[in-house]
């Protein structure tokens, strides 16, 4: 399996396909080309829909340079102002270059500044539409608790929701076949994220597969070691640069399995060793609710898409098993009859 190559330079394994030809003399010429247009050339690549584009600027701004987050910024917080304006007149009105708001726009997964310009149309007019507006849901430490019961449950359905619009189905896809095909799957993760791991190893578990969990780093390793090709192994770090789940995860790609990272980060340091990357929004950190711990709705619902899509390539045998793993624990759940 080829290695995605992406553009923080991650480094990957070595690809068999012949390299592309060298661009010929019309490719350079003046910053008034490419570049500046937003036409970049290259292959085609999906485009985030409309509704995704909050949802990338939430999840990537942190990474994002200072002047590369007023863009991001001043896009996701006027759409219908930005789509009026050329590349020149967004960089005039962010205090930044025609380049960043190019580099920006192909950050947040457009082609370039001509396709972020449709998706903001096409973002504004969904929200002349009717749609509700943005709502803030910091907890204060003296709000009362049904507030605290009404904001989080507003940030757990924005950060769904953002995750669903921003999630990649073609990584996804990919990332099902290999597990519904695995001769094993290790999952790494630490603390919330290890809660998350545990999930979908059992889940696994159920429909007859052979899945582990490992939270502990030096267990995490030595059992990457005996991974190999036809083997997935999985790290789950909302911050992208855990090194107790990196090095695993490295290890594993050393070794030849298909290695996935579900990461709120995807240029993060774990991108270096994922065959394929499942991206994951979460709500803004607060003093009350760190980032650690609203990341794990997103990194549920990643595991939820990647079960289901595993159990229905495998449904003729994960069927019985979901079963007969029903039927073992049934008597668990009877009530019991007292006895006097």
């Amino acid at each position: 399996m080829v290695k995605e190559i992406f553009s923080n330079g991650a480094v990957g394994r070595p690809s068999t396909e012949p390299a592309p030809a060298a661009p010929g003399p019309a490719a350079s010429g003046p910053a008034s080309g490419p570049a500046a247009s937003g036409s970049a050339p290259g292959p085609a690549a999906p485009t985030p829909a409309p509704a995704a584009l909050a949802a990338k600027v939430r999840t990537l701004a942190p990474s994002m340079t200072r002047s590369m987050q007023r863009v991001a910024e001043a896009v996701a917080s006027d759409p219908a102002g930005c789509a009026a304006l050329t590349v020149t007149g967004l960089a005039e009105l962010t205090g930044t270059s025609e380049a960043t708001v190019v580099r920006t726009a192909r950050l947040l997964g457009y082609l370039g500044y001509r396709d972020l310009r449709l998706a903001l149309a096409g973002l504004a007019a969904q929200q002349q539409s009717g749609r509700a507006p943005s709502v803030t849901a910091d907890i204060a430490v003296d709000d009362p608790l049904a507030d605290v019961v009404a904001k989080l449950a507003y940030d757990e359905q924005q950060t769904l929701a953002d995750t669903a619009a921003g999630l990649d189905t073609i990584q996804l896809g990919a990332a099902v076949t290999a597990l519904a095909a695995a001769r094993r799957t290790d999952i790494y993760g630490v603390g919330a994220s290890g809660l998350v791991a545990q999930d979908l190893a059992q889940k696994l578990l159920r429909i007859g597969l052979i899945a582990h969990a490992h939270s502990d780093p030096h267990l995490a390793v030595t059992n990457a070691v005996q991974l190999r090709s036809g083997d997935v192994a999985i790290a789950i770090t909302h911050s992208g640069s855990t090194g107790d789940v990196i090095e695993p995860l490295r290890v594993a790609f050393d070794h030849g399995a298909t290695t996935v990272a579900i990461t709120g980060r995807p240029d993060g340091p774990v991108s270096q060793y994922a065959d394929h990357i499942l991206t994951t929004s979460t709500a803004r950190e607060s003093e009350l609710r760190p980032a650690a711990m609203s990341s794990r709705t997103s990194q549920l619902l990643v595991v939820d898409c990647l079960f289901t899509g595993v159990t229905q390539r495998t449904y003729d045998t994960a069927a019985p098993a979901l079963s007969a793993s029903y039927e073992a624990l049934a008597h668990r759940h009877s009530p019991r009859t007292r006895t006097r």
